[in-house]
């Protein structure tokens, strides 16, 4: 009797397993969400649809974009952090977040734990942040840009970002303290929004990733005053760092990552890191991003989450210190 019950209990125990094996070996069995926590046009969204189309291709079931701008991303990072972890809602976020994350959450304004709500997948790209601005600057560099602001105290320059604690607010702030000047900030719910204001005339300065502003650099559009790089980019070689100009503490290393909600299954994870990173390395998306002034990596989870506690630790220092009024 004993015996039968052992080979019942085995019995039910491998049933009741079944489903959860069927269910992982069967991802994706219908379409994937990526969210992107701004609107359509930015460098974040550009790679976002690379990878997907790619991730589409690969996997068997459309994986679509989902853009949600607003607060600096964390809106989009909201939504996913309350997304079932079962691999069909992720995210393509990029250096802001962990700026963003951290400037509202010492404001006490922020909906999610990024400590908590969130499970690394891969580091898609590496690219250059870049300040920029209308031709119509007197400047050449941003340097110059702090020369003429303290010159002329009278001067109403603006400059945008892509939202409160994004990363060119914090950026700007930083910069307003370093170098003693007086210029306002202008957000914007997302890159494209700031592009065609900085075009137009109506604020001054901006900064965004390299990609989204890259071809108005090179037609003469915009003007390119620095990179945060820690050196001289190849597709700009006459664009100095910040660091050369005399403002280390602006240096940043920008990135674009995929997330997913956390307590997504490993196997799931897994799965995701392995498409993304094929994605990013096929030779026509690798060759789209090096155009774009990007560079494809494709890192583990890990070091996915690395990098966004290790860049929440560097900032938040400098965002309690800067007061920034969210």
């Amino acid at each position: 009797m004993r015996s039968l019950l052992k080979r019942v209990c085995a019995v039910a125990f491998v049933a009741a397993l079944a489903p959860i094996t069927a269910s992982a070996q069967a991802y994706p069995s219908r379409p994937i969400k990526m969210i992107v926590p701004f609107p359509a046009g930015g460098t974040t969204d550009v790679v976002a649809r690379l990878v997907a189309q790619k991730m589409s291709e690969s996997m068997g079931q459309p994986v679509t974009v989902d853009n949600r701008g607003g607060a600096g991303g964390n809106i989009g990072a909201d939504a996913m952090a309350k997304a079932a972890p079962d691999g069909y809602t992720i995210m393509m976020h990029n250096l802001s977040f962990p700026l963003a994350a951290v400037a509202q959450g010492l404001a006490g304004r922020l909906p999610f734990n990024v400590d908590t709500d969130f499970a690394g997948v891969s580091i898609a790209i590496y690219v250059p942040f870049i300040w920029t601005a209308n031709p119509t600057v007197p400047a050449k560099d941003l340097r110059e840009l702090a020369n003429l602001l303290k010159a002329d105290p009278s001067l109403q320059y603006n400059y945008g970002s892509t939202g409160p604690g994004s990363t060119m607010h914090v950026l700007g702030e930083a910069f307003r303290k370093e170098a003693g000047v007086n210029i306002m900030h202008i957000p914007f719910k997302g890159a494209a929004p700031l592009k065609q204001e900085l075009l137009a005339g109506r604020i001054q300065v901006g900064g965004d990733q390299l990609a989204t502003s890259l071809g108005e650099v090179k037609a003469g559009t915009l003007k390119a005053l620095a990179t945060t790089a820690s050196k001289r980019i190849s597709i700009l070689p006459d664009v100095p760092t910040v660091k050369e100009l005399g403002y280390p503490n602006l240096e940043l290393e920008g990135w674009n990552g995929v997330f997913a909600p956390a307590k997504t299954p490993k196997d799931i994870i897994d799965r995701l890191n392995k498409e993304v990173v094929a994605a990013v390395r096929h030779p026509d998306v690798a060759k789209r991003l090096a155009d774009m002034g990007a560079e494809a990596v494709g890192s583990s989870p890990a070091a996915q989450d690395a990098i966004l506690r290790k860049q929440m630790d560097q900032f938040r220092g400098i965002i309690r210190e800067m007061k920034i009024d969210q």
